[in-house]
C-alpha cells in the first residue's frame, strides 16, 4: 500500500503554533491534503497527551485513529525535542524527532524526558544534554524507538546548521551514530543537496522529509512528506522502511529556495545574497556591517564531499511542490486565507478528492475540462515539473514564488 506521511507535527502547546490546533483539525485537514499518516506531535506534553488519550485509539500495530470517525487519517506516536549543549568546544543546538511504537513506550519516553526537565512549558521542550546521550538512553529503553535529526540544515537548530551544528553525523553522535538511519531534509534543503554528504552518499543514512507544521492549514501541514510503499500500515513497517529503505519510495519537498534559510542574509536589513556574493563580502552584511546569517546552500558547499549533481545508487525519487493555496494566491493576487482562495481551493478539492492528487496526478486536460483557470492550471503543471522560479528565502523569511513571464503578461 502507498502511504504519504507527515511525521513532524506540533500541538498548540508548542511555541509559535496556532492555538486552534486540535486532534480533529489535524485529522480533517490531513485528509484534505491527501496525507494517510501524520505524527501526533508533542506526545510528552501533559495537556496534549490528555487530548491524545481522549480522542485517539490505538490498534495492535501502534497506529492511532480518531474515535467515532471514518478513520481515514492515521497517527503515529511522535514528538520533537530541542537539545542545547557544549561539544567540541562549541555551543550546540539540535532538534531531534522521536518516534515510539506504542502507548506504553511513549509513556516510558515521557517518564525519561520528565527526569531531565520540565515538560509542561513548551510542546518542544529544551534539554541540556548531548545528542549522543539522548540516543543512548532511548535505545537503552527500547531499540524500536526511532530518532531522526529534524530540518538538518537550518542554521540555528539543524544537525548540520551553520550556527550551532556539526560537519557530520559521526561528529555529533559519535559511537551512537550507528543508531541514526535517516535525516530530515527540512524546507531549505532537498535530497539532491544531502546526497553530497558522506554518510548519505554511502547509503548508510536515508533522507526523509516532513513539514514541521505549526498549524493544521493545508499550506502548512504536508508541505513536505515522505512516501512509503509497505505491505500494511504499522509502526514496524514504517520504521523498517526508514532503516532499510525497503519500502521507502521517495519524498515530497518544497523547492529549497522556498525555505526560510536557503540563502545568506539579514532579515532586519532586508538583504540577502548567494554564497558566491557572501564570499565576496567576507560574510559581512553591507547594511549593518555585522556577520550574515549563513544559509543552507552555503553550508552544503562547505561540508559536501561529493560534487554537485552526484546521485547515489540508492537515491529515491522526490518531487518539488508548492502548496496549492500558494499557487492560487499567486494566480489571483490574493492572500492564501482569503475568501477567493478558499472558494477556488474548496471547489478543486470537491472535484479532485485531495490536494496531493491535484498537485501530482490530475492531468492538464482534466484540470481545464473541470474549468480550472488556465493560468492556475499552468502554475500547477510548472510546479509539478519543478520549473517554478523562487526568490530564495533567508534568515527566517520564506522564499517567494515568481510569476512566470508568460503569465505576468496576461495580468
Amino acid at each position: 500500500m502507498r502511504v504519504i506521511a507527515d511525521l513532524q507535527i506540533h500541538s498548540r502547546f508548542a511555541r509559535a503554533t496556532s492555538k486552534n490546533i486540535t486532534i480533529e483539525n489535524l485529522a480533517k485537514w490531513a485528509k484534505v491534503k491527501g496525507l494517510d499518516l501524520i505524527g501526533v506531535g508533542d506526545f510528552q506534553h501533559p495537556l496534549w497527551r490528555k487530548e491524545i488519550d481522549e480522542k485517539l485509539e490505538e490498534d495492535e500495530h501502534g497506529i492511532l485513529r480518531l474515535k467515532n470517525s471514518d478513520k481515514k487519517t492515521a497517527f503515529l506516536w511522535q514528538t520533537e525535542v530541542s537539545l542545547m549543549f557544549s561539544q567540541g568546544g562549541k555551543r550546540r543546538a539540535v532538534h531531534l524527532l522521536i518516534f515510539a511504537p506504542n502507548r506504553g513506550l511513549a509513556d516510558k519516553i515521557t517518564e525519561y524526558l520528565g527526569s531531565k526537565g520540565r515538560l509542561d512549558y513548551d510542546g518542544r521542550p529544551i534539554f541540556g544534554m548531548s545528542c549522543k546521550q539522548l540516543v543512548k538512553d532511548l535505545k537503552d529503553i527500547d531499540d524500536a524507538i526511532e530518532i531522526i535529526p529534524a530540518h538538518c540544515m537550518t542554521p540555528w537548530f539543524g544537525l548540520f546548521g551553520s550556527k550551532s551544528g556539526f560537519d557530520s553525523i559521526k561528529e555529533c553522535f559519535e559511537e551512537e551514530s550507528k543508531h541514526i538511519y535517516a535525516i530530515e531534509s527540512g524546507m531549505s534543503a532537498d535530497p539532491e543537496m544531502l546526497w553530497r554528504f558522506e554518510e548519505v552518499a554511502s547509503g548508510k543514512v536515508k533522507v526523509v522529509s516532513f513539514s514541521d507544521a505549526h498549524s493544521f492549514w493545508p499550506w502548512r501541514i504536508g508541505r513536505e512528506a515522505t512516501i512509503f510503499e509497505i505491505p500494511e500500515l504499522s509502526y514496524e513497517n514504517i520504521i523498517k522502511a526508514i532503516r532499510t529503505e525497503n519500502g521507502l519510495a521517495g519524498t515530497i519537498e518544497t523547492p529549497p529556495d522556498y525555505g526560510k534559510y536557503h540563502w545568506d542574509g539579514h532579515r532586519n536589513c532586508n538583504f540577502s545574497c548567494s554564497p558566491a556574493e557572501t564570499k565576496k563580502l567576507n560574510g559581512i552584511c553591507p547594511v549593518c556591517k555585522k556577520s550574515l546569517t549563513i544559509g543552507v546552500e552555503y553550508r552544503v558547499e562547505k561540508i559536501a564531499v561529493k560534487e554537485k549533481g552526484f546521485k547515489p545508487n540508492n537515491a529515491k525519487e522526490f518531487y518539488h511542490l508548492i502548496p496549492l493555496h500558494e499557487l492560487i494566491a499567486i494566480n489571483y493576487s490574493t492572500a492564501m486565507n482569503s475568501k477567493k482562495s478558499w472558494e477556488v481551493y474548496n471547489g478543486m478539492i470537491e472535484k479532485f478528492k485531495d490536494e496531493f492528487n491535484i498537485l501530482l496526478n490530475v492531468s492538464k486536460k482534466d484540470l481545464l475540462t473541470a474549468e480550472v483557470d488556465e493560468n492556475l492550471t499552468e502554475l500547477i503543471v510548472l510546479s509539478r515539473a519543478g520549473k517554478l522560479k523562487v526568490k530564495p528565502g533567508f534568515d527566517g523569511e520564506y522564499g517567494v514564488v515568481q510569476l512566470p513571464e508568460k503569465q505576468r503578461k496576461l495580468f
